[in-house]
């Protein structure tokens, strides 16, 4: 760990706070989940943002320009940490 920096805080997707932008760590899914997130843009470093979250678990996210709404299962296994300003 870095001198002067705050440890990392590692979440869950769905455990990210509404109107914050976070850097996707690890997406945790069966293979070809994966794949089709990856398509879709979400893999490890890429930049997103929570726009919109659901009472039941879904999150609404902006990565690379698009609206992306994942479900509850789907957001408990991808992993993302807070983007320092």
């Amino acid at each position: 760990m870095e001198s002067g920096k705050e440890a990392e805080q590692i979440m869950k997707l769905n455990e990210c706070e509404k109107g914050r932008t976070y850097f996707v760590k690890r997406v945790l899914v069966a293979e070809a989940m994966g794949r089709r997130l990856e398509a879709l843009g979400v893999n490890e470093r890429t930049r997103i943002s929570i726009l919109n979250k659901k009472g039941s678990g879904s999150v609404i996210i902006k990565v690379r320009g698009t609206r992306l709404a994942l479900g509850r299962q789907i957001a408990e296994r991808i992993e993302a940490e807070e983007e320092e300003l």
